[in-house]
């Protein structure tokens, strides 16, 4: 019996060769009909005999592209048949609703890395070669469907090879958007000199061998290159780039040079290989040629490989000398704390000071995003910072809201989320919301994903704190409905929100900042809740912050506020103290001592900057969380000591005392021991603490899910410590994977939570 069906697939399948997939598929089944693009994904109308067509209906998400994410097929009979006589791609139709799902930026795949350095192919050395499989898509997507008029390569006019590719079903190139080659596709040239094709890579090669900083426009923004075994060359850049000790990613030809400088498990030589190509933070070899000024005083090394053909061929250039470039920083085009840059005047004029010269292309970027940064912890993939690669694949929710809703984030680490039926569109990764920069960016963002998933948000959910420029711009929107979200309360629903975890979790919520319910600054939060509601069983004891927040970059105050607690006015007789200016430790503890601008923090980041600097390993710090960093890079491996704590049940719930651990600190310094060995200690300690009262919270509840969320578990010594500990004890931990740990994860909680309060006000 010949059979009609009509089939909608929702998810990733635009941009990622899917049409030609299904018409090949089509083809060898002996299936009639077609398949076309739509808002939504694509539709498919289908005639065969029933069975080829349940057959091909099981096939298609096994054999599926392997960029494709397909969520949801639909399928209907048709009404009555149509007698087609083929199979055929018919053009894209333009619709009311939008909903399809755009494909990240992607690496270049192996099939035109072949190409690239044939010397038979026309794309020989080209280096904006691309196909389905790969290349610039979020880049230059301007609005969708995902076709070339709606993309920033609508102003390449392809030449008739390259037509002819587009427009077979049956060749790599079928609908490849940014389809180009040397005829017809983008130019690369050396600013302030006429283009020169092949030869301004040649000339950035031999710039950045004699110790140059190059600005290299590339997928989606602007890197600043330089040598990374050049001491000199690297201290130059930190100089002008305002980046004093930060670590700065480097990008290696393949894995096999990664290991003359890193250990590289077989899990992360996979992550180092994905399509999203993500900066992956790899151990050191003790010996190795990489100038310590790229990550000073770190165990690892942030490492990515080359994505796009440009980067290929810059490293092809050294191949078999023994002076080509072994490794290159690739760090973002700005100066510190400033958002990425991406058009080309304005790369122009912030990038001349840095910059000693600049390499750029005609290919406009729509949309700028970072590089994504992952680690490997606890035997998987975390994303410590979610951008090129992975934004902005959604993060599909089990609910979905009565309206859209936009998630506006924290301050630092921002990212913004939009909801559209169950799927959280979470952005690219911003920044630190501290400066107008920023700021615009963060509202062009919105305004980007707003227009091309044609979401427009009823309702705004922020965080608490008064103080954020994102809390500020969603109390300026008018028209929406507000939905503030306690920080803390976030982070558990993010993590929640991954893994789809419905009903109560416990959560250990663990970071620098984060504004409480009482008015005070939280950071070691006991939880339990859900994205309806949480109640808060303990937390790490309140001691007074020194000078507020401009003590954040002077760990050495957080620890004169941790012996004052212990000591009171003695304090000053220690020989700690005389590290510092006299005066400087007079001014502290005038200011514990009358509680003047010292406001109240139960803060895990609070107490690591303590134990940091009061173990002489990091007194100021130049980046968020170094001493923090810091003390998980020295800590003594294999050391099973710890240190005592308090406990305390009180009517506001577990009361963790760090101050006996600080007494034992103090000891131990007396006695001698080395930093390694008090790091080691303390963490321990804190992994103690923090089970201790996990399993006390699981007897109380009778719940087991343990979240483990904050910027804090960005330290794999603690988690993955904790994570071994809570499954001994018969708990189950709840790891973030794909979304990250920190302040990146908390725009998705916010519109979670938003999202499970709406749906129960209509009584869903």
């Amino acid at each position: 019996m010949i059979a009609r069906r009509n089939i909608k697939i929702k998810g990733i399948v635009q941009g990622v060769g899917f049409r030609p997939f299904i018409f090949r598929l089509a083809e060898e089944r002996g299936i009639k009909g077609w398949i076309t693009n739509t808002p939504e994904g694509v539709e498919i109308d289908a005639e065969a005999e029933e069975i080829a067509l349940d057959d091909f209906l099981k096939d298609v998400p096994h054999l599926a592209p392997p960029l494709s994410q397909i969520d949801q097929i639909l399928v209907c009979d048709g009404a009555s048949l149509q007698g087609y006589d083929s199979f055929s791609i018919i053009e894209s139709s333009l619709g009311t609703e939008r909903s399809a799902l755009i494909s990240p930026d992607l690496a270049t795949c192996p099939d035109c890395l072949r190409e690239l350095f044939s010397p038979q192919d026309r794309r020989y050395l080209y280096p904006f070669l691309n196909c389905t499989n790969c290349g610039p898509r979020y880049s230059i997507i301007q609005d969708i469907p995902y076709d070339r008029e709606r993309t920033t390569m609508k102003v390449f006019s392809m030449c008739p090879r390259c037509r002819a590719e587009y427009h077979n079903p049956r060749n790599r190139r079928f609908h490849a958007q940014p389809n180009a080659c040397w005829d017809c596709g983008p130019r690369l040239w050396m600013k302030d000199e006429p283009p020169m094709g092949r030869d301004s890579i040649k000339a950035a090669y031999q710039l950045l061998r004699r110790g140059k900083i190059v600005a290299i426009k590339g997928l989606s923004g602007y890197h600043l290159a330089v040598d990374a075994t050049n001491a000199w060359a690297v201290k130059r850049l930190r100089e002008r780039k305002g980046r004093e000790e930060k670590p700065l990613a480097i990008m290696v030809k393949d894995v096999a040079a990664v290991r003359k400088f890193c250990e590289v498990s077989r899990a992360e030589e996979d992550l180092l290989q994905r399509a999203s190509r993500p900066i992956v933070l790899l151990r050191k070899l003790q010996v190795n040629p990489i100038c310590e000024e790229v990550a000073p005083h770190n165990r690892f090394l942030g490492v990515f490989l080359p994505y796009t053909p440009l980067h290929h061929l810059l490293f092809s250039l050294g191949e078999g000398a023994k002076e080509g470039l072994l490794a290159l920083i690739m760090t973002s085009g700005n100066l510190s704390e400033e958002p990425l840059s991406y058009q080309d005047e304005e790369a122009a004029q912030r990038l001349a000071g840095i910059a000693d010269r600049i390499l750029l292309h005609n290919r406009e970027i729509h949309v700028r995003s970072d590089d994504s940064v992952s680690r490997m912890m606890a035997g998987r993939e975390v994303v410590l910072r979610r951008s090129r690669g992975y934004a902005p694949m959604p993060i599909r929710l089990k609910t979905s809201p009565p309206v859209h809703i936009l998630g506006c984030g924290a301050e630092l680490k921002n990212t913004i989320c939009l909801l559209k039926g169950e799927n959280a569109f979470l952005s690219q990764h911003i920044g630190d919301l501290e400066n107008y920069e920023t700021l615009l960016y963060f509202e062009e963002t919105v305004r980007h994903l707003q227009r091309i998933l044609e979401i427009d948000p009823q309702v705004v959910a922020f965080d608490l704190h008064p103080d954020y420029l994102s809390t500020q711009y969603a109390l300026s929107q008018e028209g929406l409905q507000k939905v503030p979200i306690q920080h803390h309360h976030a982070h558990l629903c993010s993590a929640m929100a991954e893994h789809q975890l419905e009903g109560p979790c416990l959560g250990i919520i663990c970071d620098g900042t984060g504004y409480g319910t009482d008015g005070r600054i939280w950071g070691c939060e006991f939880l339990v809740g859900d994205c309806l509601g949480f109640e808060r069983l303990g937390h790490l004891r309140y001691l007074p912050l020194p000078g507020g927040s401009a003590s954040i970059k002077k760990p050495y105050r957080m620890a004169l506020s941790y012996l004052y607690t212990y000591l009171g006015e003695d304090l000053e007789e220690l020989s700690f103290c005389r590290r510092f200016p006299p005066q400087e430790v007079q001014v502290v503890t005038r200011l514990l001592k009358c509680g003047f601008n010292s406001p109240l923090v139960s803060s895990m980041g609070r107490l690591f900057d303590a134990v940091s600097s009061l173990s002489g390993i990091q007194d100021e710090i130049t980046f968020e969380g170094q001493a923090a960093v810091a003390l998980e890079m020295v800590a003594e491996e294999g050391w099973g000591g710890h240190y005592d704590y308090g406990l305390q049940k009180q009517p506001e719930g577990y009361i963790i005392d760090p101050i006996p651990l600080i007494a034992d600190i103090l000891a131990d310094l007396k006695a001698g021991a080395s930093a390694p060995r008090i790091a080691a200690s303390f963490q321990n300690t804190v992994i103690h603490f923090l089970l201790d009262v996990a399993q006390r919270m699981a007897t109380a509840t009778n719940l087991n899910r343990v979240v483990l969320s904050g910027g804090v578990f960005q330290n794999a010594y603690l988690l993955e410590g904790l994570n071994r500990q809570l499954i001994k004890a018969g708990l189950t931990p709840v790891l973030h994977q794909r979304v990250p740990p920190n302040d990146g994860g908390i725009s998705l909680g916010q519109v979670a939570i938003a999202n499970a309060q709406l749906n129960q006000s209509q009584g869903k």
